[in-house]
C-alpha cells in the first residue's frame, strides 16, 4: 500500500528544487557494486505507482532482479551494455491484459468507505466496454465501425479500440511510471540508465514474463561508478519543437 497521504497534496517543491533534480538526472553507464536497500526500492515503486495514468487502471507491472546468477544471465540479453553490470535492475513492464483485474481492483480498494454509485457504474460497465476488444479483436473492429457513425453528431474518444491501440495505451501510462522512478532513485542519490538495448525473445525467456506484458525498459539502479556518463547532455533547442498556439 502506498504510504501517500491525500494531506500530502498540499505539500510544494519548490522549481529551483525540482529543476536541480531533473537536472541532475542523467543515464550512467557504469555503476559499483554496492546494493541498493530494500527500503529505498520499495519507496522509489510506491512513487512510480502514484504516477498518472489512464483512468487509473495502473497498467504495469514491475520485476526487482537483484539475484547475482540472474543479473549475470541477463548481461548478454542487453547486448552485454556496462550498464547492465549495475547490482539493480528493474524491467518496467506495461500491461494492456489487466485492465479486466484491475476494474474490480478500483472497488475493492476505494479509498473511502463506500464507493460512489458513478464510480462502481463506471468500472462495472463503462470501462469494460472501452477497453474490451472481444476475440482476435472482433468487438474492437465492431466499435470503430459503430464509433465512425456516432461520432458525425458529436466528438468522441475513438480509442483505444484495437489491440495495437491497447499496447499504445498501456505503454504511455507505464512510461510516466518509469520517469516517477528514475526521479525516486535520484532523490535518493542513486543513478540509472533506463536500457532500451535488449533482446527481447531471449529477455522473454530469461524472465518468464507474462507473454502479454510489453517490456518498455530495463532500468539500471546504483551508485556511480568511475567514467560514468559518457557524454556531455545536448537537447535541441526549445523553438525547434514548440509551436506557441
Amino acid at each position: 500500500m502506498n504510504s501517500f497521504s491525500p494531506d500530502d497534496t498540499a505539500a510544494h517543491v519548490s522549481p529551483a528544487a525540482l529543476r536541480a533534480l531533473i537536472e541532475s538526472r542523467r543515464a550512467v553507464r557504469r555503476f559499483t557494486a554496492e546494493p541498493v536497500p530494500e527500503a529505498v526500492i520499495r519507496d522509489c515503486l510506491e512513487l512510480a505507482t502514484l504516477a498518472p495514468n489512464s483512468c487509473n487502471l495502473q497498467p504495469w507491472s514491475f520485476q526487482v532482479i537483484r539475484d547475482a546468477e540472474l543479473l549475470a544471465r541477463l548481461h548478454p540479453v542487453c547486448m552485454s551494455q556496462n550498464a547492465a553490470k549495475a547490482p539493480l535492475i528493474i524491467a518496467v513492464l506495461a500491461r494492456p491484459d489487466t485492465w479486466r483485474q484491475a476494474c474490480r481492483d478500483i472497488i475493492t480498494f476505494w479509498p473511502e468507505p463506500e464507493v460512489p454509485a458513478r464510480v462502481r457504474d463506471f468500472y462495472a460497465r463503462t470501462a469494460p466496454f472501452q477497453y474490451n476488444q472481444g476475440p482476435l479483436g472482433l468487438l474492437g473492429f465492431f466499435k470503430r465501425q459503430l464509433l465512425r457513425i456516432v461520432a458525425l453528431r458529436k466528438p468522441l474518444m475513438r480509442k483505444p479500440n484495437s489491440r495495437a491501440d491497447m499496447r499504445i495505451w498501456a505503454v504511455k501510462s507505464t512510461a510516466l511510471a518509469a520517469q516517477n522512478l528514475m526521479l525516486a532513485f535520484q532523490s535518493h542519490g542513486f543513478a540509472t540508465c533506463p536500457m532500451e538495448g535488449f533482446d527481447e525473445v531471449r529477455l522473454r525467456r530469461v524472465l518468464d514474463l507474462p507473454r502479454a506484458a510489453i517490456p518498455i525498459m530495463l532500468l539500471a539502479v546504483g551508485h556511480q561508478g568511475d567514467k560514468d556518463v559518457y557524454n556531455p547532455r545536448l537537447r535541441f533547442p526549445l523553438e525547434q519543437q514548440v509551436t506557441w498556439l
